[in-house]
Protein backbone atom coordinates (compact mmCIF):
# COMPACT_ATOMS: atom_id res chain seq x y z
CA UNK A 1 0.00 0.00 0.00
CA UNK A 2 1.71 3.16 -1.09
CA UNK A 3 2.03 6.14 1.18
CA UNK A 4 -1.03 8.16 -0.65
CA UNK A 5 -3.19 4.81 -0.18
CA UNK A 6 -2.61 5.07 3.42
CA UNK A 7 -3.41 8.78 3.64
CA UNK A 8 -6.97 8.33 1.58
CA UNK A 9 -8.09 4.87 3.83
CA UNK A 10 -7.38 7.64 7.10
CA UNK A 11 -9.58 10.27 5.55
CA UNK A 12 -12.05 8.22 4.13
CA UNK A 13 -11.92 6.41 7.89
CA UNK A 14 -12.14 10.13 9.39
CA UNK A 15 -14.88 11.30 6.74
CA UNK A 16 -17.44 8.42 7.59
CA UNK A 17 -16.42 8.87 11.19
CA UNK A 18 -17.88 12.65 11.01
CA UNK A 19 -21.04 11.57 8.88
CA UNK A 20 -21.98 9.31 11.44
CA UNK A 21 -21.64 11.90 14.37
CA UNK A 22 -23.09 14.70 11.82
CA UNK A 23 -26.13 11.87 11.41
CA UNK A 24 -26.40 11.73 14.78
CA UNK A 25 -26.16 14.95 15.90
CA UNK A 26 -29.11 15.57 13.03
CA UNK A 27 -31.34 13.54 14.94
CA UNK A 28 -31.21 14.71 18.28
CA UNK A 29 -31.62 18.35 16.27
CA UNK A 30 -35.19 16.42 14.92
CA UNK A 31 -35.78 15.37 18.45
CA UNK A 32 -34.89 18.40 20.10
CA UNK A 33 -36.91 20.28 17.08
CA UNK A 34 -40.05 18.10 17.98
CA UNK A 35 -40.08 19.32 22.10
CA UNK A 36 -39.67 22.51 21.46
CA UNK A 37 -42.84 22.01 19.25
CA UNK A 38 -44.77 20.04 21.77
CA UNK A 39 -43.61 23.09 24.52
CA UNK A 40 -44.90 25.76 22.11
CA UNK A 41 -48.21 24.15 22.04
CA UNK A 42 -48.63 23.50 25.80
CA UNK A 43 -47.18 27.20 26.35
CA UNK A 44 -50.32 27.99 23.25
CA UNK A 45 -52.88 26.11 25.88
CA UNK A 46 -51.92 27.51 28.48
CA UNK A 47 -51.73 31.47 27.33
CA UNK A 48 -55.22 30.84 26.04
CA UNK A 49 -56.05 29.73 29.70
CA UNK A 50 -54.30 32.33 31.59
CA UNK A 51 -56.37 34.89 28.83
CA UNK A 52 -59.89 33.71 29.52
CA UNK A 53 -58.96 33.93 33.64
CA UNK A 54 -57.84 37.58 32.47
CA UNK A 55 -61.19 38.27 31.21
CA UNK A 56 -62.94 36.47 34.11
CA UNK A 57 -61.14 38.82 36.40
CA UNK A 58 -61.76 41.57 34.38
CA UNK A 59 -65.51 41.08 34.35
CA UNK A 60 -65.57 40.39 38.20
CA UNK A 61 -63.62 43.83 38.94
CA UNK A 62 -65.74 46.26 36.51
CA UNK A 63 -68.91 44.46 38.61
CA UNK A 64 -68.00 45.17 41.61
CA UNK A 65 -66.97 48.52 40.80
CA UNK A 66 -70.25 49.12 39.56
CA UNK A 67 -71.70 47.47 42.61
CA UNK A 68 -69.07 49.66 44.91
CA UNK A 69 -70.05 53.09 42.91
CA UNK A 70 -74.10 52.44 43.59
CA UNK A 71 -73.41 51.35 47.38
CA UNK A 72 -71.06 55.23 47.49
CA UNK A 73 -74.17 56.80 45.94
CA UNK A 74 -77.00 54.90 48.73
CA UNK A 75 -74.46 56.25 51.53
CA UNK A 76 -74.51 59.89 49.93
CA UNK A 77 -78.31 59.50 49.57
CA UNK A 78 -78.49 58.23 52.64
CA UNK A 79 -76.16 60.92 54.03
CA UNK A 80 -78.04 63.45 52.62
CA UNK A 81 -81.98 62.40 53.49
CA UNK A 82 -80.34 62.24 57.35
CA UNK A 83 -78.74 65.76 57.02
CA UNK A 84 -82.05 67.42 55.57
CA UNK A 85 -84.50 65.70 58.36
CA UNK A 86 -82.00 66.58 60.96
CA UNK A 87 -81.98 71.11 59.72
CA UNK A 88 -85.95 70.44 59.33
Amino acid sequence: MTEQEKINSEVQMKLALQDAKFAIFMEELKEQREDIRQLNVRIDSMNTRIDSKFDSLSNQIHNLTIAAVVGFGAIALAVGGLVVSILK
